[in-house]
């Protein structure tokens, strides 16, 4: 418990191992993601997803994230499983991700995606518009093809005032992230953190364990986001 009122939610995204489903919960996500996109290293199937589910305590909810998934294979994973969320990552229109969830009973979550170049022209305010529907708008930097590339984008580019609650993506790392949360905490009517491959173990070459998070990076991540909490 923090002494501050404030209290960001942290999901952690993209498991797929039982011990890191359990590291996350012991560390203090609010909510853990998994990937139902078969093109990303970090995918599990339906049936694997609904096994990790299973680990989860009360109040700590699952999210599903999919990129342009038929609609009867997202109503299918509902039924074999009991997601507290849909996640939107690909190009779901407003009218889809609204029809998705309200058959699988659900809120969702869309992505949106905050390209590089300033001339790129993209309007968050014109997406949170269109998805007002949604529970929330998640943050996530441009990259080639879908879903996280583990980049950070200019949050210095985002508007001032968003009216919708605001998932801070895109390259998080224990190290950055209170300074994300510094940066955006006035900028929508709330902000969480959503975090992947910042907490995910490296192997003997440097390069990261795609979909194999460490116990000890999902703790330090949690830990600095209280402490940007206790000093907002």
């Amino acid at each position: 418990m923090i002494d501050s009122p404030l209290r960001t939610r942290i999901k952690i995204c993209g498991l797929t191992r039982e011990q890191d489903v359990d590291a996350a919960v012991e560390a203090g996500a609010d909510a853990i993601g998994f990937v139902r996109y078969a093109q990303s290293p970090r995918h599990v199937s339906a049936a694997r997803a609904a096994e990790l589910m299973r680990r989860l305590p009360p109040f700590v909810d699952a999210v599903l994230l999919y990129v342009n998934a038929d609609a009867t294979e997202i109503e299918a994973d509902c039924a074999l499983s009991t997601p507290g969320c849909l996640q939107f990552h690909g190009d779901e229109s407003p009218a889809e991700c609204a029809r998705i969830a309200r058959a699988c009973h659900l809120p969702w979550l869309r992505a949106a995606r905050i390209p590089a170049d300033p001339a790129a022209g993209f309007d968050l305010l014109e997406f949170a518009h269109d998805f007002s529907a949604a529970t929330g708008i998640l943050l996530d930097a441009q990259t080639q093809g879908y879903g996280g590339g583990g980049k950070t984008f200019d949050w210095s580019r985002l508007p001032p005032s968003v009216p919708a609650h605001l998932v801070l993506s895109g390259g998080l790392t224990p190290a950055n992230v209170g300074d994300g949360l510094r940066a955006l905490r006035s900028r929508g009517r709330s902000l969480a953190v959503d975090v992947s491959s910042g907490v995910e173990a490296v192997g003997p070459d440097g390069a990261p364990l795609k979909g194999i998070k460490d116990a000890a990076r999902m703790r330090a991540f949690v830990a600095a986001v209280r402490a940007a909490d206790l000093a907002a």
